[in-house]
């Protein structure tokens, strides 16, 4: 069985901000598969089904961000999920906006929701999708960057990263996370690139 789990925040304040992406990514996938993320458990919403032959455990965390851990720990012990069978969806405000990528293993990189799920889990071997949210502008408080309502354009950008994060999501379990590195690792793309 496949954890895979999207950081956030709880709330609907924090519905529509960067650092909700994760969340945003096991809502476009849970509606994809049919599964529904609603059963409370393990101090999350969770939602059990397929993706491809693969049976999927999707759980949104409802610990705020720099909880999640305890979250996954917990998920990942009830669901007897072997550390490469775990795959974690989160903001990173370390890349360009649009940019994606999928790592086996690593450090938080600074990011508290990582900081804690390592923590509890005790390693970093675990994958990661990480969803470039960086602003394209200079930032005083990033933490207030990263919890800031995104406004039309941005929400327009976050949609289309979402749907092609959830494709790489899609591709992890049902190809490997290596053939999904190859295909979905990104950097932003170039303004105009599509036109």
């Amino acid at each position: 069985m496949w954890l895979i789990v999207g950081l956030g925040n709880p709330g609907y304040e924090y519905a529509w901000t960067p650092h909700n992406l994760g969340f945003l990514v096991i809502d476009l996938l849970a509606e994809r598969a049919g599964i529904r993320v609603e059963r409370p458990e393990a101090k999350s919403y969770v939602g059990k089904g397929r993706i491809g032959h693969h049976d999927v455990a999707l759980a949104k965390p409802q610990t705020y961000m720099n909880l999640s851990g305890m979250a996954v720990s917990d998920l990942a012990q009830r669901y007897e999920a072997a550390p490469d069978r775990i795959l974690i969806v989160v903001d990173e405000a370390a890349l360009p906006w649009g940019s994606l990528r999928i790592r086996e293993r690593g450090s938080a990189g600074g990011h508290n929701g990582l900081k804690s799920v390592i923590a509890a889990l005790g390693t970093d071997e675990f994958i990661r999708l990480r969803l470039g949210v960086e602003p394209g502008y200079p930032v005083g408080d990033l933490a207030a960057y990263v919890l800031h309502r995104m406004g039309k354009a941005e929400r327009n950008a976050a949609v289309e990263l979402v749907a092609f994060a959830a494709d790489a999501v899609e591709c992890v379990v049902t190809d490997g996370v290596r053939r999904a590195m190859n295909r979905f690792n990104r950097r932003a793309p170039e303004p105009g690139a599509d036109s």
